[in-house]
């Protein structure tokens, strides 16, 4: 087989689309059509031949990796318009130490060598990309993760994947540095151009509809080649279905508490609880109550939309202009009906796996009636879109010097297309649940529920009840400035100098706002509630997949709610949207919090690179170093609280001085010197290795950094009430960096390696804990409140609801009223509430993270197959310890865990196929109060396709074909907070290349 050298392939401009080239991504291409080898027509060197097909690319990347100083792994197209994935972050998946975390089904954001999204830093062209999203659109946004399903991949000539620090890189990745590179029209001369169509499908519980992806890429030049242009578009839309249970869990009790919420010491504690415990706890043994559990059935509406244009121009043979645009917008609108239980921790009965960490088998409540089964309708539609103006201007001098500068003025936006918010919820009720049960020995957690009769599970007994419009807004602006230069070197021992400065400013506004009516205990009547806004549906049809979906006990029926139609009802009869700000017709909520980070950052660096020869082959040597000064300016609106209001037997609501926000303001500062020096030789022929030491930081979130106060809503009865604030002043993440690795080169596109790596991370920003009062905020359950509701609860009837005492109340002592909330009100002689405030600051401690990763690329001779197998360990020197309470402080690093690919393809003639298996180990994915795991999870990948005439190939692909279950838990494995079944995702398609 002929082959072309990485120097060859750069000087014809085929190599722009072939840098770095992943041996395991491309042999994952689902819809690539390869030609056989064959030499290039108009090349500019008639002998030169390239070589196409997985078998070449496969060989290109192995000279890649081997020429390479430091760690640098990537994917690319094998032509325009042919990146091997849909997804991006489902590409990057298949480098060996990189984990995708998914959302929607779809890959999303990346973990590399166990450092999570947020120590990954995106570019595009080498240029800093801004990054926004909603997040959980609970709270404000503060991520600075790239999402990677707001770019379509047809548009991608190469993705490159920096593992090891280098000093001309722009920092803020102890993970990695991921640069996502677009295709250039003078790279590559002539007319080219590819089009494609797309039918999708997803096998989950909903209408299986088709939806189409639609992609088109042109490139031309003009004028012997002087100018080009080169234009993309893609559409892409995709309708899914997605089950889950969720729950969520009150903080660790230890064994020996008696309060509420805690398990009953026995049958006659001073709650009354009639039931029983089998198993409980020991004394020193920790274990979470279930505070609420439902299923969740949501459908997901989303439209990408992504564009390129670039213009060159090359006046000169060593001069080189380029202007250059990027769009792209994600747009998705889904839609949630859930149905489950609250609890409220008083007549159970529950059965407990053995300790330390005790984990329910089940856990069950009985009551009077009145008790709610929740029904709620639920939206969260947001779009998010990004613009890029970039330009860049490209000169070769004499003796080789050379001067590249670079700006580039690019925009992320994320907000609400809904006019309720970015993430509602609109709550009704059957109330009449008798008892409650969930059962967790399954993989899907099994509710169970008995009602009184005459309260059926039917859409006429459904009442209104809360709800909460969110509105969160999130906008990054960066404003990037580029000086690059360097100089060859004809002389022995230095190759090059290379030298520049960059000068970033980066702009973020978040902000968010919401409006919460907290009428829990119902507002309409039945009969004031048109039965067609709720249509009944079975259940366990659209959840099964999972152990445990098909048990006879479970809920039998949820409700699809008309969400708009059931807002519109309650604000002409309630106003539940009055007063908003946001305009008629709408819920959209005024931001109470609004903040202002702006981060400006100077970056001058110098590199040198040098040659000698060594034992077997030419060794290299490149030394680097970055200084960097980063300014903060963080501002932060917040609002006032005032009361405090007992709205429901689990909620106290916090009331807000109408109109009485302030900003904050706080600086803080810092500089960073960051030293880059790789190392490589090749001690017999055909082996390399090579070490690399290098010093990378990453910033902190923008929550981290903001100067307000906020309060987390609404407060609890009993504790548990948390706070937050941020610190301008945080000292990044700084990393020590070693890499080791040796690579044997067997046979053409076939070799071995296996790799060391350690990262030590100082200045790590811990969150310290502190308790107290904020705002001298009372609690009305613990004071005065508490007194009337227990005379109230004497008063009435045996079993009467908080509602019906509430009422008692309100007819009896109007006086301690909430005229907005209808709830008791805090007085100054309650008690204050107890917050627990998290902040961060950078403590002493550091953490070691470090891991071998190994990779073996074969080809089997002559027969078309091949493999590619790797395996990824990360260890932590620290870890969180589930024997401990909230109240003393851990530090665990998120994310850790080992990953493993292994790919098997077959490429020979008009024919490719290929099946992925890609699989991550369980991971700590988070801690507050308590911790959260996310469980080992596997998936199988296909996909094939046939050229039937040059340029005209048929695909095919399968995702997740064997409908692999996730699922997640907390202290104990039975501690589920959610489980949800696989779907299997299909796609066929046809392209055509010209």
């Amino acid at each position: 087989m002929a082959q072309v050298s990485q120097r060859t392939r750069t000087k014809t401009g085929f190599g722009r689309y072939l840098i770095g080239a992943s041996a395991l991504a491309m042999a994952a291409a689902p819809n690539v059509a390869f030609a056989q080898d064959e030499p290039v027509a108009g090349s500019e060197e008639d002998n030169v031949i390239l070589v196409t097909g997985i078998r070449a690319s496969l060989q290109a990347a192995a000279d890649i990796k081997r020429d390479a100083q430091g760690v640098v792994d990537a994917i690319s197209a094998e032509d325009i318009g042919k990146f091997p994935d849909t997804n991006l972050a489902e590409s990057l998946q298949r480098i060996t130490g990189v984990s995708i975390d998914r959302s929607s089904g779809e890959g999303s954001t990346v973990t590399v060598r166990g450092f999570g999204p947020e120590f990954n830093l995106v570019l595009l062209n080498g240029r800093q990309m801004p990054a926004s999203g909603i997040g959980t659109g609970t709270e404000a946004p503060n991520s600075r993760s790239f999402d990677f399903a707001n770019l379509a991949s047809e548009g991608i000539s190469g993705v490159q994947v920096y593992k090891s620090g280098r000093a001309s890189l722009p920092t803020g990745g102890i993970g990695s540095v991921i640069n996502i590179s677009t295709p250039r029209p003078l790279d590559k001369p002539g007319l080219q151009g590819s089009v494609a169509a797309k039918a999708v499908t997803d096998n989950s519980f909903g209408d299986r509809k088709v939806t189409p992806e639609l992609s088109g890429i042109v490139s031309q030049t003009f004028a012997d080649d002087t100018i080009g242009v080169l234009v993309s578009a893609s559409y892409q839309r995709r309708k899914a279905s997605l089950a889950q249970f969720n729950a969520g869990w009150r903080e660790g009790y230890v064994g020996n508490e008696n309060n509420w919420g805690s398990l009953p010491v026995d049958e006659n504690d001073w709650r009354g609880n009639y039931g029983r415990t089998e198993n409980r706890p020991g004394p020193t043994d920790i274990y979470q109550v279930t505070q609420n559990a439902g299923y969740d059935f949501t459908n997901i509406d989303r439209k990408r939309l992504n564009g390129q244009a670039v213009l060159q121009v090359r006046p000169m043979e060593n001069l080189t202009a380029t202007a250059d645009y990027t769009f792209s917008q994600n747009t998705i609108d889904s839609r949630t009906n859930s149905i489950g239980v609250w609890f409220n921790h008083d007549q159970t009965s529950s059965s407990w796996t053995d300790g330390p960490t005790a984990g329910p088998n089940f856990y069950s409540e009985a009551f009077g009636p009145g008790k709610d089964l929740a029904v709620t309708g639920a939206v969260a539609a947001n779009r998010s879109i990004n613009h890029s103006f970039g330009g860049n201007l490209e000169w070769e001098g004499p003796g080789g010097l050379r001067i590249e500068l670079d700006g580039h003025h690019s925009t992320a936006t994320s907000k609400p297309t809904s006019p309720y918010g970015s993430n509602i919820a609109v709550g009704a009720a059957i109330f009449g649940v008798q008892s409650q049960t969930v059962d967790f020995t399954s993989d899907m957690p099994v509710i169970s529920v008995d009602m009184y009769p005459g309260s059926e599970l039917d859409a006429r007994n459904i009442r209104p009840a809360g709800n909460a419009f969110r509105n969160a807004y999130m906008r990054d602006r960066i404003n990037e400035l580029a000086l690059h230069g360097g100089y060859d070197f004809d002389a022995a021992f230095i190759e090059s100098l290379d030298f520049g400065v960059t000068y970033t400013d980066n702009s973020v506004r978040s902000a968010y706002g919401f409006i919460q009516n907290d009428t829990w205990g119902g507002t309409l009547a039945a009969d004031q509630t048109p039965d067609d806004l709720f249509e009944k549906t079975d259940l366990a049809s659209h959840l099964a997949g999972m152990e445990g979906s098909n048990d006879p006990a479970i809920i039998p029926n949820y409700f699809q709610v008309d969400t708009a139609g059931l807002i519109s009802l309650l604000d002409q009869e309630l106003g539940i949207c009055s007063g908003t700000g946001g305009g008629a017709g709408t819920c959209l909520a005024d931001y109470t919090i609004d903040r202002r980070v702006r981060e400006k950052t100077i970056a001058p660096y110098i590199q040198s690179l040098h040659s000698f020869d060594l034992m077997a082959d030419e060794a290299h040597v490149r030394l680097g170093v970055r200084y960097e000064e980063t300014k903060i300016n963080s501002s932060a609106l917040v609002p006032t609280p005032v009361s405090t209001a007992w709205t429901g037997a689990n909620e106290i609501a916090i009331n807000y001085a109408a109109g009485v926000s302030q900003f904050t303001t706080l600086k803080g500062k810092y500089d960073n010197w960051l030293p880059a020096i790789d190392f490589d030789m090749s001690p017999v022929q055909d082996v390399k290795l090579r070490a690399s030491y290098s010093h990378t930081i990453t910033r902190p979130n923008y929550a981290q950094l903001q100067g307000g106060l906020t309060l987390a809503s609404p407060i609890r009865p009993g504790g548990g009430s948390t706070a937050a604030a941020g610190n301008p002043g945080l000292l990044p993440y700084k990393s020590k960096n070693i890499d080791l690795s040796a690579e044997w080169y067997y046979g053409p596109a076939s070799y071995v390696s296996a790799g060391y790596f350690r990262k030590k991370v100082s200045n790590f920003p811990v969150t310290g804990v502190t308790e107290g009062s904020q705002f001298n905020l009372t609690d009305p359950s613990a004071g005065l409140g508490a007194d009337l509701i227990a005379e109230a609860r004497a008063a009435l009837p045996a079993g009467s609801t908080f509602d019906e005492q509430l009422d008692y109340v309100t007819a009896n002592y109007p006086e301690v009223i909430d005229p907005v909330t209808g709830g008791i009100l805090g007085q100054a002689s309650d008690p204050t509430v107890n917050f627990r405030l998290s902040q961060p600051f950078n403590g002493d401690r550091t953490a070691t993270l470090d891991g071998w990763e190994f990779a073996i690329q074969h080809n089997f001779w002559e027969t078309g197959f091949g493999t590619i197998l790797n395996y990824t360990i990360v260890n932590s020197d620290t870890s969180y310890d589930n024997t401990l309470r909230y109240t003393e402080t851990q530090f665990a690093i998120t994310g850790v865990s080992d990953s493993a690919n292994a790919v098997l393809f077959y490429d020979k003639g008009p024919l490719q196929a290929r099946v992925a298996y890609n699989w991550r180990e369980g991971f700590l994915a988070g801690f507050g109060s308590d911790p959260y795991y996310v469980e080992s999870y596997g998936q199988f990948d296909a996909s094939a396709s046939y050229e039937f005439k040059e340029g005209l190939t048929l695909f095919a692909e399968g995702i997740n074909i064997t409908n692999a279950d996730r699922k997640g838990h907390m202290r104990s494995d039975q501690t589920v907070f959610f489980a949800a079944p696989g779907y299997a995702r299909y796609a066929a398609g046809v392209r055509m290349n010209f």
